[in-house]
């Protein structure tokens, strides 16, 4: 797992979560008082991984600077300001990160994204994902399915997480109980979490206007080169301004079910 890198789309606008995302990529929003882009990251390191690519776009540098102070700004530090030498006195445990900050467009696609990190991955199998989704997907069996399976990508197929309404049980006019509506059981969507091989490059394009989840899995699902990996464990998506109330509540509760693996 050391050398299988992690990429990361980071530069999407965030149009329907406009609240939060005006002064910040919605990589950078909070939950639980951290960035849901670091819980992604912790879901990955958690499991062995180390080295991510971040396919940065609008407001990139709020990302960049972001890591570039992360030491910084979360141990104890001694800076001689003559020198602007600093020393920085606490191991944290995201020390042995790797992280590429890779801009790859404002105004790109997420294909084009993918397309235009391709000298970073350097040949190797790598995984993809968003910055906008959590999940406590196993990425050891997620990878062992993907080898057994031989094709060019396998995509995490998970449960439409349905937190927007509240399921009513009613008797005539009374209602018997009332409950947050639960995943639907029965569906798979798109979850990310994609292990790919190189020859996924064949099928992106730097073009501004590739986007992933059209033409290239399409295609790849038409040549017989995409299987799904179907996770029916905890999956949630930080699509709108509701899914950020109910994930950052949850965290307020002490609740992270993506940090419980599933195995």
């Amino acid at each position: 797992m050391q050398n299988i890198p992690v990429v990361i789309l980071c530069g999407g606008l965030g149009t329907r979560l406009r609240e939060e995302t005006e002064y910040r990529p919605k990589p950078m929003v909070e939950i639980g008082g951290r960035p849901i882009l670091w819980h992604i990251l912790r879901i990955f390191a958690r499991q062995g991984f180390s080295e991510f690519i971040l396919c940065l776009g609008y407001k990139g540098e709020v990302i960049r600077r972001y890591f570039l102070d992360y030491e910084a700004m979360n141990a104890d530090v001694t800076i001689e300001l003559g020198t602007k030498n600093v020393l920085v006195h606490d191991r944290i445990a995201e020390c042995d990160w790797r992280i590429t900050l890779a801009e790859t467009g404002e105004h790109a696609m997420t294909g084009a994204r993918v397309a235009r990190v391709r000298r970073y991955v350097d040949g190797r199998r790598f995984l993809l994902t968003y910055g906008d989704g959590v999940a406590n997907v196993d990425l050891a069996a997620l990878l062992v399915h993907h080898r057994q399976e031989g094709r060019i990508a396998t995509v995490t197929a998970v449960h439409p997480w349905s937190a927007r309404f509240g399921e009513l049980h009613l008797d005539g006019s009374r209602v018997l109980a009332f409950k947050e509506k639960p995943p639907q059981t029965d569906t798979y969507i798109n979850g990310g979490f994609f292990a790919c091989e190189p020859g996924m490059f064949d099928y992106v394009s730097t073009e501004d206007s590739c986007v992933l989840e059209r033409q290239p899995l399409e295609n790849l699902a038409v040549a017989a080169q995409l299987s799904a990996y179907r996770h029916d464990g905890f999956w949630a998506c930080m699509d709108n301004y509701r899914d950020w109330l109910v994930l950052d509540e949850m965290c307020a509760r002490g609740e992270r079910p993506w940090e419980t693996l599933v195995r």
